[in-house]
């Protein structure tokens, strides 16, 4: 059996939590830390002390991962796969990711349940959305795996999905820069950071936060997005205080 990880002091903050049950989604590329393939066992352990910090302030919370670490349909299908083959993979590589998440938070003392869209009932509890929710109810993370279960769909579709079908107060989108830009802030030194946008301004603008379809299924059922970078210390907890530098998306610009 392995070793139970030290315990991890929690963020230390006065401030209510601005959002109560939140969704998380983390992009599989977050996990790989400085590698390029691949699963990267401190990065992964350092956000799960950030979701444990999350915890510690009131927030609900559940995920939505990616697979770009190991596996993008996307790119097999751009490489001769047939598209809905190379989709599954994808999901596949989510459930591994998923699995390496519940692992850590486990061993720091958080309950979790790992949700998967596609039957795997040797390794994780297929996805029911009532079951879910009673997870939720009970204090558990849950970590939802294998997208929407269904080809020609991205994890953040899942993601708007999952919030949608959760009653989040927030989508949260960890990246790995503070925001939405106008442009690559890490080729361009005067790209523009925004504070606040529209789900009109993104889709017009074209300004690639999540698909068109996670804008619009957002959208049209009212959830804010958050976007911020998973990279810094308790940037969780701060960023769903309302704290540290992100963007928020909403039908309004004053959010």
């Amino acid at each position: 059996m392995s070793k139970a990880l030290k315990k991890t002091t929690p963020a230390k903050s006065a401030t209510k939590p601005a959002y109560k049950r939140v969704l998380l989604k983390i992009s599989g590329e977050a996990l790989m830390g400085d590698q390029q393939y691949g699963q990267d066992i401190k990065t992964i352990q350092r956000i799960c002390t950030d979701i444990k910090s999350a915890l510690s302030i009131g927030v609900e919370l559940c995920l939505v991962v990616g697979g770009g670490n190991i596996f993008r349909g996307i790119e097999g299908a751009n490489n001769g796969m047939e598209r809905a083959s190379a989709d599954y993979m994808g999901m596949l590589a989510t459930v591994l990711n998923a699995l390496a998440i519940q692992n850590t938070l486990e061993r720091m003392g958080v309950d979790t349940r790992v949700l998967s869209a596609i039957s795997m009932m040797q390794i994780c509890e297929p996805y029911i959305r009532r079951r879910a929710e009673r997870h939720m109810e009970r204090g558990r993370v849950v970590i939802f795996a294998a997208g929407t279960g269904n080809p020609f769909f991205t994890t953040d579709t899942a993601a708007a999905l999952r919030a949608n079908e959760m009653g989040c107060d927030l989508l949260m989108k960890g990246t790995q820069v503070d925001g939405v830009y106008s442009a690559d802030p890490k080729r361009d030194k005067k790209a523009k950071h925004f504070d606040t946008l529209t789900y009109h301004e993104v889709l017009v603008r074209d300004l690639k936060v999540m698909d068109a379809s996670a804008i619009s299924l957002a959208r049209e059922n009212q959830i804010p997005i958050m976007v911020f970078s998973i990279h810094n210390k308790d940037s969780i907890a701060q960023a769903v205080c309302g704290k540290g530098k992100f963007t928020l998306i909403t039908d309004s610009k004053k959010g």
